[in-house]
């Protein structure tokens, strides 16, 4: 459905068909972030085993994130309110379950991030990785602590850029078997392929960050139902772009990997492995500019994590102040934040917690009772975050004419199932 302020927007997007393409810009920043190291590791090695037969599952997994992204800037913009508020409208147990989340989560990550940013740069430089990843760390914290909006979505697509680039680059280096991929378009599971195959459509750009995405439009200025058409575009536009990058890398995979019979380490550092089977085949240049979108793939995965989960944070902490007196409606539509969200305590007091206490952990390695925490918090967030927008968009929280509507209601309940079941497969891998 169409409300008089969309319609408007549409009639200047007419008039002036450069000014959509112009905007967009927050889908980019949720998708590059949500894309890692873990995810172009897990993306090659199902190419490698597999060739293009899970080519469908990117597919997939690119219609799935669309409407999750979809349905958490729609709350946004139909509500007036953030999701943070919807989530604590829900009860309590939202709020016990991000505490233990962000805190746990960050302590990791803050380490895996520095970590991932700093393999590319040790290969291509020598060195340690503390004595790149703590660099890295600072330099995410500097940039998300005193730049704009403005500047960090700027980065942002600049890293997108190189990353699309190189790997689409590769790609066609390779020559791709153009009728086998258009065979893995067909839906069809080889033996063994189903932990790849949830992994491929579950990976394809984002976990908490897509929670991130309903902030990061409000920065962009979109604060009402009137920017509904261009966050929809914004939104498919970065996704459509995240799963062309995510084709390539199974690409590489089929062709450098599968047809050669090379294994991968299935971690970070498998990237490190094509990095040495680039320079055989292709020489050193090549090398090199893959360890450069290797770089740019990571780094723009930490300052996503530190500018988007450190507003979580500051909302989480905004709502609690207001949730004593309100009901749970008035909670659902308690406002955006405002413009200086970025300059609060909360907010700086975040990104210092992924930025300083995770180095430790640089020289110590993770700890594995953490590693566990780690991952059995992470596989519970993307079902929540599925059955909570179910459930904030098929009710009364949200104006009649922005709720669920089939196709909408189809694809959170099928994007719900999927993560349950990858949610129960990671656990199981967790504690065997």
């Amino acid at each position: 459905m169409t409300d008089r302020g969309t319609q408007d927007v549409e009639d200047v997007g007419a008039q002036q068909p450069r000014r959509r393409w112009s905007i967009v810009g927050p889908g980019i920043v949720v998708a590059a972030t949500g894309v890692g190291a873990g995810d172009l590791v897990a993306t090659l090695v199902a190419g490698a085993e597999f060739g293009y037969a899970l080519l469908w599952a990117v597919v997939l997994g690119v219609v799935v994130k669309i409407a999750l992204a979809e349905a958490t800037g729609r709350w946004h913009l139909a509500t007036g309110s953030t999701i943070f508020a919807g989530w604590r409208s829900l009860g309590p147990w939202t709020t016990v379950y991000f505490v233990v989340y962000v805190v746990i989560w960050g302590f990791v990550y803050g380490a895996t991030a520095m970590t991932s940013s700093a393999l590319p740069l040790a290969a291509l430089f020598g060195g340690s990785i503390p004595a790149w990843g703590i660099p890295c760390g600072l330099l995410g914290l500097a940039l998300v602590w005193f730049g704009s909006y403005r500047l960090f979505e700027r980065i942002m697509t600049v890293l997108v850029g190189v990353m699309f680039v190189v790997v689409v680059g590769l790609a066609i280096l390779v020559l791709p078997d153009v009728p086998a991929m258009l065979a893995g378009l067909l839906p069809k599971l080889p033996s063994g392929s189903g932990v790849y195959t949830l992994g491929l459509v579950g990976g394809v750009g984002g976990t908490i960050t897509m929670a991130a995405y309903g902030y990061w439009v409000n920065a962009k200025g979109w604060r009402d139902s009137s920017w509904m058409r261009i966050m929809r575009l914004d939104n498919r536009v970065a996704y459509i772009t995240t799963g062309i990058f995510v084709a390539a890398m199974l690409v590489v995979g089929a062709e450098l990997l599968h047809t050669a019979n090379i294994a991968l380490v299935d971690s970070d550092r498998g990237l490190l492995d094509l990095d040495a089977v680039l320079a055989e085949r292709f020489g050193p240049v090549i090398a090199t500019l893959f360890l450069v979108g290797f770089f740019a793939t990571s780094f723009s995965s930490l300052l996503g994590v530190w500018q988007g989960v450190s507003l979580l944070v500051t909302d989480f902490v905004r709502t609690r102040r207001e949730a004593v007196a309100r009901t749970p409606d008035e909670l659902a539509a308690a406002g955006q934040l405002s413009d200086d969200a970025t300059r609060s305590l909360p907010y700086r007091a975040y990104l210092l917690w992924l930025t300083f206490p995770p180095m430790v952990l640089l020289f110590l390695g993770r700890p594995f009772a953490l590693v566990v925490a780690y991952g059995a918090l992470g596989a519970f967030f993307m079902p929540f975050l599925a059955i909570t927008l179910l459930w904030l968009l098929g009710g009364r929280r949200t104006p009649r004419e922005w709720r669920n509507g089939w196709l909408s209601t189809t694809l959170l309940v099928g994007a719900a199932l999927l993560f349950l079941v990858l949610c129960a497969t990671e656990l199981v891998d967790l504690f065997a």
